[in-house]
């Protein structure tokens, strides 16, 4: 299966309390791990020269194929955290937007934006190279300036029709002209409390397995990537609670060494039911 993550790869500076530290991130990165162990990945992004030649490297020794649109300077972000799932984001840099599209199909596309780095133009265009185009919502709402992270207001019919859409359940309201019906999956996370799926306008209710959680950086990414590959190949509740415990077991573990074995043995713990079903 080919599959092509489409946003910018970041220098993350990860504080907390008074250690730091600096490292890659960006949702195409956490979701392209997330997809190299069932596919081949591409990731389509923007970075700069300051952006270091070691990290690019070690995506390509895991078998991440690399599309680099070349800017002035990279996407950089300062995430403080405050508790495992709380944390503030300050926007340093941002690189170029991504506005060519590669001249061939995929059986897979998921938008990764973490800077307003995808235009609606690039979307539609995607929608031509695939049958199972995906989206995360963050990076389509936040204001592309430095300085503290601040969502807008957006009207987003570009999404209509999509396969798969994420969201936190927070962000839901910055999105204008989108209702669930208009996408065919819409997942609404909520971190470690229950979230909202719809599939076709179908509300759904599930509840995460609880795991110990020093950061969760990435679990939206991981989430979306999971979900979406097992959907392509699973009836949507049994996707939904593999997706769950494929992002538990990341969130726990930091790391993708885990086995299938291991997630459906947690993803029976995983609760889903319809909403008017929900006590």
């Amino acid at each position: 299966m080919k599959c092509l993550l489409v946003g910018h790869i970041v220098i993350d500076i990860v504080v907390r309390g008074l250690k730091s530290e600096i490292r890659i991130g960006g949702g195409a990165y956490y979701s392209a791990l997330a997809l190299a162990k069932f596919c081949d990945v591409e990731i389509l992004t923007s970075v700069g020269k300051d952006f270091p030649e070691k990290w690019l490297e070690e995506l390509e020794e895991m078998g991440i194929k690399l599309n680099v649109v070349s800017s002035k300077t990279s996407t950089a972000y300062e995430l403080r955290y405050l508790d495992g799932n709380t944390r503030t984001l300050r926007l340093l840099a941002r690189a170029e937007q991504i506005t060519e599209v590669p001249d061939k199909r995929y059986d897979m596309v998921i938008l990764n934006p973490v800077a307003n780095e995808i235009p609606p133009e690039t979307v539609a265009a995607f929608k031509e190279r695939t049958d199972f185009l995906a989206a995360d919502v963050q990076g389509f709402i936040r204001k592309p300036r430095p300085g503290m992270v601040e969502l807008i207001e957006r009207k987003t019919s570009f999404l209509k029709g999509l396969k798969v859409l994420h969201a936190d359940l927070s962000e839901l309201p910055y999105l204008q002209n989108l209702q669930p019906e208009d996408v065919e999956v819409l997942l609404a996370s909520n971190g470690p409390e229950p979230g909202r799926a719809y599939l076709r306008g179908r509300e759904y209710i599930y509840r995460p397995v609880r795991v110990e959680v020093e950061e969760s950086t990435g679990a939206g990414d991981v989430f979306l990537a999971a979900f979406s590959y097992f959907y392509k190949s699973c009836p949507f509740i049994q996707a939904l609670k593999r997706a769950n415990a494929f992002t538990g077991l990341f969130l726990e573990r930091r790391s993708f060494d885990f086995s299938m074995e291991d997630v459906d043995e947690l993803a029976m713990r995983v609760k889903v039911e319809r909403s008017e079903d929900a006590s």
